[in-house]
């Protein structure tokens, strides 16, 4: 084992415990219709926590925000550790692996999406129905609909999706805690999958941004609490996204664009970047030099496009949106106008849930909240660009003229 030094060992330490205290915060939101297991001791271990998630709500919501602040604290500090070459590949992955152990176990405190997932790929394995056809709500007798939401809707992802999950459904045997499990579990390999690609495009394109890039995705408090907490299939469908661009950059167009097909397959949204994709292969064949920033700023701002687009149609924006965009700034993260926004409006946007968790409910005037939130957190993110670019300009101003004086 490599000798840290001391500030790195009690970095070190000090996510150890923010993901444990993240764990262990996410059984506070165990559905009140759930229960997990019968064992006494962890039965009553349930009960405690799901007392300060439902009947404790303030001391809750404070709870949330210190684990928030504290992984936003340590993620800010280790990228300015990244930027000053004062980290290497080992520890960031250390700390990584860390909150995958972790948080794979943890509950999704903070969506019901996991559910419908796995209900989706039962009604296949265990009632032998086409999902795109029929909802939850077609089987009244079933366990799961005492704590599921969203339970009218029918399958609104791709086929894969359900290529996928199908199998972890077999495999649970209709065990659900089993299959929670298997579920999560496919999460976590995909969130490992996803950084381990975004490394090998760095590694390719800028290798002297890359510890950079893993951590301003990898560490994100956003990303570890939508992929590894909530469980979002987003993670899967970026993963294959990653997987494609990394062929491509290789030249193996065959992998490349199965991998492609396989991410629209989940949710369609990578659709987008297909033109880019295809723009990448042109220039490869007639052996031009590809502007790299353009394409990846071109692939962000259609993930932008998109993202609108989904909150529309879903009625609302939801963080883990967020999780495609991020997925693709990281490859201009070192750029100042990219990287504040990224980092303030992912951290802002996890604020979208402290009036659920104080209040228990949607009802307004939480909606007007949430829309206050996010119109302040892109404030927010635009002054902040503002003051860096004027700070910047006035270096650089300075600088010049000690030079020309000396």
């Amino acid at each position: 084992m490599k000798n840290y030094s001391l500030k790195l060992k009690i970095l070190l330490a000090a996510y150890i415990i923010v993901f444990l205290l993240l764990f262990l915060y996410s059984f506070t939101q165990i559905d009140l219709g759930l229960v997990i297991s019968r064992y006494p001791f962890f039965y009553q271990f349930e009960k405690a926590f799901q007392y300060i998630g439902y009947f404790n709500r303030p001391l809750s919501t404070l709870l949330y925000l210190i684990i928030l602040v504290l992984l936003t604290g340590l993620y800010v500090t280790l990228l300015k550790l990244a930027n000053k070459k004062k980290l290497d590949n080992h520890f960031v992955w250390k700390i990584i692996i860390v909150g995958i152990i972790l948080l794979t176990f943890s509950y999704n405190a903070f969506s019901y999406d996991l559910f419908n997932y796995l209900f989706d790929a039962k009604i296949l394995t265990h009632y032998h129905a086409n999902p795109y056809i029929h909802k939850a709500l077609d089987y009244p007798g079933d366990p799961m609909l005492a704590f599921m939401h969203w339970t009218h809707r029918v399958y609104p992802y791709g086929p894969i999706w359900l290529v996928l999950t199908v199998p972890l459904s077999f495999v649970g045997l209709q065990v659900f805690i089993v299959t929670f499990f298997l579920f999560k579990m496919l999460m976590a390999a995909s969130y490992f999958g996803s950084v381990y690609f975004i490394g090998k495009i760095l590694q390719k394109l800028k290798p002297e941004k890359k510890l950079f890039g893993l951590i301003f995705f990898s560490l994100n408090p956003l990303v570890l609490i939508e992929c590894l907490v909530s469980a979002h299939l987003d993670i899967v469908m970026m993963f294959f996204s990653l997987m494609a661009f990394y062929f491509l950059i290789e030249k193996k167009y065959v992998k490349s664009y199965l991998s492609i097909i396989f991410s629209i397959g989940i949710k369609f949204l990578t659709a987008l970047l297909f033109p880019v994709a295809i723009v990448i292969n042109m220039l490869q064949y007639t052996k031009k030099k590809i502007p790299w920033d353009i394409l990846f700023g071109i692939s962000l701002l259609l993930f932008s496009i998109g993202v609108y687009v989904e909150s529309q149609q879903s009625g609302n924006f939801q963080p883990w949106y967020l999780v495609a965009l991020l997925s693709y700034a990281v490859f201009l993260s070192h750029k100042y106008y990219v990287l504040i926004p990224s980092i303030m409006i992912s951290v802002l946007s996890l604020l979208l849930y402290v009036p659920y968790l104080y209040l228990g409910n949607w009802n307004p005037p939480v909606p007007q909240i949430l829309s206050d939130i996010m119109y302040i957190s892109w404030g927010i993110s635009l002054l902040f660009i503002i003051v860096y670019f004027v700070y910047r300009k006035g270096f650089l101003v300075n600088n010049k003229k000690t030079v020309k004086n000396k």
